[in-house]
Order: structure tokens, then C-alpha cells, then sequence
């Protein structure tokens, strides 16, 4: 796809996140008031919607469903439950506009989690 248009800078305020379609695939755009940051819609920890438990501030990027964080700034993982660094889209900035290099869409991989066993709640 190349470099794909994503939003204007100025309809992602400072310390918010804002989901968009970049031709079919969803991007998550962070402004941390210092710059921005395109990435995949969801947390790498638990495939938890960032654009609706994200929270920004002092350039840190928060899950609130589990606190795991990163510096946007940086990109570095930040707090000690953090086990996954958060995938990027390259972004810049042309007159106002945000665009994104969309070659294919970052996805994570999750770990299975143990499944209950499905007898546990019948009765013997």
C-alpha cells in the first residue's frame, strides 16, 4: 500500500488516541504531545481495544486492563509488568496530514491461555 493518509494532525489531540481505516486496516494514532504514533488498534498483552483503554500522559502510553505501558517517546517498555514491546507503523507529517507506511498490517501473537476444563462446573 505504501504511505497511506491516516487523519489530519489536528483531529488527534494532545495525550488521546484515535482509531482509523488506513484502506481496511485499523491503526491506532497516538498524540503524546511531543509527536505521534501509529500502531496496531489493539494491546499486545490481551488483544484489549487501545482506543478504548488507552490512556496517555507524560509521553507514556497506559493499558488500563492490565497497566502494561511504553514511552512513545522512546519506545521503550516502562513499568515492570510490561513483557511486549509495542509494534509501530514508520509516520510522518506532510502539510498538516498523517501518514502512515502500511506494507501489511502488524498484528501480535497471543499466548493461548489455559482454557478451564469445560467439566469443571458440571456436577458429578
Amino acid at each position: 500500500m505504501g504511505w497511506t493518509y491516516l487523519c489530519d494532525a489536528s483531529d488527534v489531540a494532545p495525550d488521546t488516541l484515535k482509531l482509523v481505516d488506513a484502506d481496511g486496516v485499523r491503526i491506532v494514532v497516538a498524540n503524546y504531545g511531543q509527536g505521534f504514533r501509529a500502531m496496531p488498534p489493539i494491546c499486545p498483552h490481551m488483544e484489549e481495544p487501545l482506543e478504548e483503554s488507552g490512556v496517555i500522559a507524560n509521553c507514556v502510553l497506559t493499558c488500563t486492563k492490565h497497566l502494561w505501558a511504553w514511552n512513545l517517546g522512546t519506545m521503550e517498555m516502562d513499568g515492570g509488568e510490561t513483557e511486549k514491546p509495542l509494534k509501530t507503523y514508520d509516520l510522518k507529517e506532510e502539510d498538516g496530514r498523517l501518514l502512515a507506511l502500511v506494507e501489511e498490517e502488524l498484528t501480535y501473537d497471543f499466548d493461548e491461555e489455559d482454557d478451564m476444563d469445560d467439566d469443571f462446573f458440571s456436577k458429578s
